[in-house]
């Protein structure tokens, strides 16, 4: 017992201290093994039975997962099997308890089914209304997020079965209303576990072209379980955040998958989905001619409602006689000359007679016409002036008194006096 103790105390405490020259026991690491895998709790899992094999009191089956190329064997106990209201089959979709066993004597890992269950209709349905509901309540199907589709695409993604009836249909409508469209076709599969795989790599590799305009996922009818991977949240994700509009054109009216809300339109079928991205090309040729119509319709009235305002314009006195406004003016102006001239001639009458009257008034009030009334101007003579003044007027006889030589001019002319003195008052 010693012994024994003394060899594990020199064993590594851990894998990675192991070597070449100090290894473990074959039994030790299986030990390890087991201790490690028996802590794992029991899980549920969902998957599909590909395979499924009674043997006595075990049975062995294989799940496939439902959305990838993953296969996982397990064994269950029959009794197990047995409690199921209907047998399970190949290809039954069901959700197990499995927990995971370590055989320490064979070094076998295996996976024991503890229960398993059938996911039914109702099971399905149920979880994809959840699912909607809660990608709902983030806003993925909001009228906001719905990018508009182009009027007419330049290049048309398309996502269908190989050789599918929806391809056909989506094809052949598309070419009768637009012949000239083109197509980018990517077929993969529509059902089974690398459905949904398949759909978004080839939607992201579409939506990462510039010259697809719009992408349409088609798929002809199907039951329930073949459309879950339009309801597969990886493939609603990856429409809702494409940058190209996406088409949604799955089963008939009544199948409606998750990918029929988040997707920018839902089309009914395919053949509805190839009506509604291109246009029809009759129709449109008949909406030209009608538009064309139009045109020529309102170019004739706009023509017509000019003819007829021109008409009216010279049909008016001003444009029928245009020399009637030239005369018209021409008796205005001369009427005006004439009355200028009149008003100007009384003015230099009245100015003249005006100049006459005050050139009498002038002279009735000139120094001559007073002195020819008999009046005279006495001034003293230049000697007896004041230095720097000339012929002073005699205003008062004390300017003159006896003696002074003065000056006195008449209306004849002048001669010369001399005072004798005296002052006889004015009023004398």
């Amino acid at each position: 017992m010693s012994e024994e103790r003394t060899a594990a105390s020199t064993l590594p405490a851990t894998a990675a201290e192991t070597s070449p020259d100090n290894p473990w026991p074959l039994q030790l690491l299986s030990q390890k093994l087991k201790m490690h895998i028996d802590r794992a709790p029991s899980a549920w899992v969902e998957g599909q039975v590909i395979e499924l094999n009674r043997r006595g009191t075990n049975a062995y089956l294989t799940l496939r997962d439902v959305n990838a190329e993953i296969s996982l064997p397990a064994s269950v106990w029959t009794n197990v099997l047995d409690r199921q209201v209907s047998p399970l089959e190949r290809g039954s979709r069901v959700v197990a308890l499995i927990k995971a066993e370590f055989w320490l004597k064979t070094g076998r890992l295996n996976m024991s089914v503890k229960d398993i269950r059938p996911v039914g209709l109702g099971d399905l349905l149920a979880r994809i209304e959840r699912l909607r509901h809660a990608l709902a309540a983030e806003g993925l199907f909001s009228d906001a997020r719905k990018k508009r589709l182009p009027m007419l695409p330049h290049r048309i993604g398309l996502i269908t079965g190989r050789d599918s009836d929806a391809k056909k249909d989506v094809l052949r409508n598309a070419a009768l209303r637009w012949p000239a469209v083109e197509f980018e076709i990517r077929e993969v599969a529509v059902q089974g576990n690398t459905a949904v795989s398949q759909m978004v790599s080839a939607l992201r590799e579409l939506d990462g072209r510039p010259d697809v305009d719009v992408i349409v996922i088609a798929r002809g009818g199907g039951s329930l379980e073949d459309l879950l991977p339009f309801s597969s949240e990886q493939l609603i994700r990856a429409v809702a955040d494409a940058v190209t509009p996406v088409v949604s054109a799955i089963g008939h009216e009544a199948d409606r998958p998750i990918l029929d809300d988040v997707a920018d339109l839902r089309a009914s079928t395919p053949t509805d989905a190839a009506k509604r991205i291109v246009p029809d090309v009759a129709e449109e040729f008949a909406r030209v001619r009608q538009a064309r119509e139009q045109l020529r319709r309102s170019a004739t009235r706009l023509v017509e409602r000019e003819t007829d305002r021109l008409s009216s314009l010279r049909s008016r006195p001003v444009l029928a006689s245009p020399e009637a406004m030239v005369a018209t003016r021409h008796d205005d102006v001369e009427r005006l000359k004439s009355r200028s001239h009149s008003a100007i001639t009384s003015a230099v009458v009245r100015a003249a007679d005006q100049l006459v009257h005050l050139k009498a008034q002038v002279l009735a009030l000139s120094p001559q016409k007073t002195l020819d009334r008999g009046y005279a101007v006495v001034q003293l003579d230049d000697g007896q002036t004041a230095p720097g003044t000339r012929h002073e007027v005699v205003r008062h006889p004390s300017q003159a008194p006896a003696g002074i030589g003065l000056t006195v001019r008449v209306a004849g002319g002048k001669f010369t006096a001399q005072s004798t003195g005296g002052h006889v008052p004015a009023d004398g």
